[in-house]
């Protein structure tokens, strides 16, 4: 009984380290500032279903997916590092602001939809770090307990992302419009300083296993 309730520290502390919904929050503030309260929510909720199946499915198949692809974890990294970038030029430019200043509702939801699949859900909250972490965590799981234990655990760290994500309406709604301006901008600087350590923290294993290959 012990050894199980070990384990599911050891999964709830690795994942909520490794999802980090207080890191991201400030995040999904910036990139939902205009939209309406239950828009917010959809989104944080979408984002939050999809990171769960998707780490779910990584940690049940991850390994024979990366090996019959010839995929690894460093690559994911610089693929997550660019998208990254990528936003946080964006959030830098304020872009992302104007994508969402519009009454058309099938612009807001195709947005909602957007970011609630990348940025948000991947590679964000499931990112190369929770994806890794799910396969050798499943792998370590040698009793049908430990596995249910996995799955659960999983389930209750998106939960409690979830809740923090969708409390960030309240912080969103008191900073305002140029409040919230300010920070898409200082967000996006962090982002794309997220977005290099991402970067060349998958490219330089390759670079050195090249080199000593």
């Amino acid at each position: 009984m012990d050894s199980y309730i070990t384990f599911a520290i050891l999964v709830f502390t690795s994942f909520f380290t490794l999802i980090n919904p207080l890191g991201t929050m400030p995040i999904f503030m910036s990139m939902t500032s205009s939209l309406s309260k239950q828009k917010r929510k959809n989104t944080a909720k979408k984002a939050s279903i999809i990171a769960f199946f998707t780490i779910i499915a990584f940690a049940f198949s991850g390994q024979i997916l990366f090996k019959f692809f010839g995929i690894s974890v460093n690559s994911f990294r610089i693929v997550g590092g660019v998208i990254f970038f990528a936003m946080g030029w964006d959030m830098l430019q304020a872009r992302l602001v104007s994508i969402k200043h519009t009454d058309d509702e099938d612009k807001i939801d195709a947005y909602v939809n957007d970011i609630s699949v990348t940025p948000l859900a991947i590679p964000m909250i499931c990112g190369p770090g929770a994806i890794t972490n799910a396969i050798i965590l499943m792998e370590s799981s040698d009793t049908v307990v430990k596995k249910i234990i996995l799955i659960t655990v999983i389930f209750l760290v998106l939960l409690l992302t979830y809740f923090i994500l969708r409390g960030a309406s309240k912080i969103t709604d008191k900073l305002g419009e140029t409040g919230n301006k300010v920070m898409m901008r200082l967000m996006g600087l962090i982002v794309m300083v997220i977005a290099v350590e991402f970067f060349f923290s998958g490219l330089k294993p390759i670079i050195l296993n090249m080199i000593n290959g």
